[in-house]
């Protein structure tokens, strides 16, 4: 039975919401974050923290051997598709550089499952449905930064004979329904973030970059899932990969799409106000439509999804914005 546990980035959205659950599980968890993204007030009470950036392999294999950490989820990273195309060395110092470092840190300790949160941009766009097998070709700098790192992983843990779960994210969303974690960077460009942040406004203003896309309304089309849906699949992922000795690659999403105005309707019906949508040129490196085909996570590890009401999310995220 895996004890002890390693969350990168663990002051983030996703993060907090790994920790929390997995320490409602009987784990001991451990957080390295460098808070250039992430906040303190995000982090478990029940976890020990160490403010220290991934790339200090010195300050993190102290670290690691001190707390005797048997599994690494690597979460740490730089996030945004816009921001990428505009700072791509940033992107891959953060993104790849800060993985293979973070990776040496791991030599002749006692780590022997690593879980790396990967992303759907990895895949080539035009595809409507992605299995794990599907063409990868990255169209941003971020997809790009997130491939490289897929890689360098694989091949680092076949090397030092490691387990290794990488998770393809889909658009996670949501926050918790105990109303503690969420998402709190501003910055991230993330639609359910932006909205959010609009609607609690007395005149709230909702941008669709793009309407000419080829999808039904004009709009792109995402899988969203559930933050606590994606905790849950990080769980049981460490579970199998542990007790199975076998490293897995996986799509993490709802096997479902919905379009950018779909999901703006949906936070139209929750506002007191007059919403006013304005339509704006379509932002370089965004894919048009990708869905998760999702067979083989469930499979996997018999996983079902509990969260997946696009009503319940959307509130979910208001509720959240409001106590901030």
């Amino acid at each position: 039975m895996i004890k002890n546990i390693l969350i990168t980035g663990g002051a983030g959205y996703i993060g907090s919401h790994i920790a929390e659950l997995l320490i409602k599980k009987k784990k001991k968890i451990f957080i390295i974050d460098n808070l250039s993204t992430g906040h303190r007030r995000l982090i478990n009470r029940k976890a020990k923290f160490l403010l220290a950036d991934i790339k200090n392999i010195k300050k993190v294999r102290k670290f690691i051997e001190k707390n005797n950490i048997e599994c690494v989820i690597h979460l740490a990273a730089v996030l945004s598709v816009g921001e990428s195309e505009k700072k791509p060395k940033k992107y891959f110092m953060n993104n790849v550089t800060g993985t293979s470092m973070l990776l040496k840190s791991l030599k002749n300790t006692n780590v022997k499952n690593f879980i790396f949160s990967s992303s759907c941009s990895v895949y080539k766009d035009g595809y409507q449905k992605v299995t794990e097998k599907t063409i990868l070709r990255p169209k941003s700098v971020y997809g790009k930064t997130k491939l490289l790192a897929e890689r360098i992983i694989m091949k680092y843990c076949k090397k030092n004979k490691l387990n290794y779960g990488i998770l393809r994210f889909f658009n996670v969303v949501g926050a918790s329904p105990s109303g503690k974690i969420g998402q709190i960077n501003k910055y991230s460009d993330q639609l359910f973030k932006n909205l959010s942040i609009e609607i609690v406004k007395r005149k709230p203003l909702f941008k669709i970059y793009g309407d000419n896309y080829y999808t039904k309304d004009g709009t792109c089309v995402r899988d969203y899932i559930h933050v606590l849906d994606i905790a849950e699949i990080h769980s049981k992922v460490l579970e199998k990969i542990d007790k199975k000795n076998k490293s897995l690659t996986l799509n993490c999403g709802y096997s479902r799409g919905i379009s950018v105005k779909k999901v703006i309707n949906q936070f139209i019906r929750n506002s007191k106000h007059d919403v006013k949508v304005k339509i704006l040129k379509k932002r370089k490196g965004d894919m048009s439509k990708i869905i998760a085909d999702t067979t083989k996570l469930r499979k996997s590890i018999k996983w079902k999804p509990k969260y997946n009401n696009l009503s319940k999310i959307v509130k979910s995220c208001i509720n959240w914005e409001k106590k901030l």
